[in-house]
């Protein structure tokens, strides 16, 4: 699935379209999902995939939400990236590309 950018910019928030389709990154310890202990499943905020359950998250200190482990490897897609002057791996949704985080 590829995304259409035209549908995402009346489906998401100004925020959610810089961080999903731009890859921007949300300001650390802001945002909603940090501190949730609900058990349940997260999933792609662009396509709706199941990413991961709540059993797999965990309190890395980042500011944040951080998963040990994916529902399914196809469910997302880690890329290298070399910018900024670090070496980082981002991490994107497997059906739609969204970015996810590092």
């Amino acid at each position: 699935m590829k995304m259409d950018i035209d549908k995402l910019k009346d489906k998401l928030t100004q925020e959610q379209y810089d961080v999903c389709v731009l890859g921007a990154t949300e300001a650390p310890f802001t945002g909603d999902l940090l501190h949730n202990k609900k058990s349940g499943v997260y999933v792609c905020t662009v396509c709706g995939q199941k990413l991961f359950s709540s059993h797999t998250k965990y309190d890395s200190g980042s500011g944040w939400p951080s998963f040990y482990e994916a529902m399914d490897d196809k469910k997302i897609e880690l890329k290298e990236d070399n910018s900024l002057g670090m070496h980082r791996t981002e991490v994107v949704c497997g059906n739609c590309g969204s970015h996810l985080g590092y």
